[in-house]
């Protein structure tokens, strides 16, 4: 999806689906190339920070690598369409270009960095205020295992996971192996990083209920994206 719109689903029941730079009066090309490198230079996408492009806008899971080439892990539907990314709804600091994108079956897609003054952090974003976390290895979901993550809208929540290889038919494709957690999610919050400790575990693409009255949420393992792109977290 190009923008978070609201969709509904089903896995056995209708699931709803959870889903800044300027320059000073310096005059002449060179002092002006110099200023838009300091800005970029300021510039950190981490994970559960928001990308842009023309169409909308997605928000980073987990930034990996191959080797020494940086990338960002998306949603696959909110990546669908989308060419060109920026770290800014002014659509002034391009930072990548979409790699590869898989869905329906699966629902995830990598960005690849492409502009190396733009810092892309191995950790993720706890939200205004409350820090980072530092991912340093990635797992599959076990039932019971204790569970964090952020979302945009609803911001950082924990809970334990509880199901995995889950089926959801979103209406427009099925996705396949998915994971369930026991905490709530609400538009907005897709494509937020899910983690225990420094252990990425998964991507937020749905959920149930809401952070009023009760829900879960369901995720894209992040081992599965990882191996499919020959990625690792950092």
């Amino acid at each position: 999806m190009r923008s978070e719109r609201p969709l509904r689903t089903a896995v056995r029941t209708v699931v709803v689906l959870a889903l800044l730079l300027g320059w000073s009066a310096a005059t002449g090309p060179a002092a002006r190339a110099g200023e838009r490198a300091g800005q970029q230079a300021a510039v950190a996408v981490r994970g559960g920070d928001t990308l842009y492009s023309t169409g909308g806008r997605c928000t980073v899971g987990f930034n990996a690598r191959s080797g020494s080439a940086p990338y960002a892990l998306v949603p696959g539907r909110c990546a669908q369409g989308a060419r060109t990314w920026y770290a800014d709804a002014a659509l002034t600091v391009g930072v990548g270009v979409t790699a590869g994108v898989s869905f329906p079956g699966n629902d995830y897609a990598s960005v690849r960095y492409t502009d190396t003054a733009v810092a892309y952090p191995g950790e993720v974003s706890l939200g205004a205020g409350a820090g980072t976390r530092d991912i340093t290895s990635a797992a599959n979901p076990v039932v019971g295992q204790s569970i964090c993550h952020v979302g945009r809208t609803t911001g950082h929540r924990c809970g334990t996971v509880q199901a995995v290889n889950v089926t959801v038919n979103y209406g427009g494709g099925t996705v396949y192996g998915l994971f369930r957690s026991t905490i709530c999610s609400e538009p907005g919050d897709t494509g937020g990083p899910a983690f225990s400790g420094g252990t990425a575990l998964g991507i937020i693409v749905g959920s149930s209920g809401n952070c009023s009255s009760g829900g879960f949420t369901y995720y894209q393992p992040v081992t599965e994206w990882l191996s499919a792109y020959g990625l690792s977290v950092y």
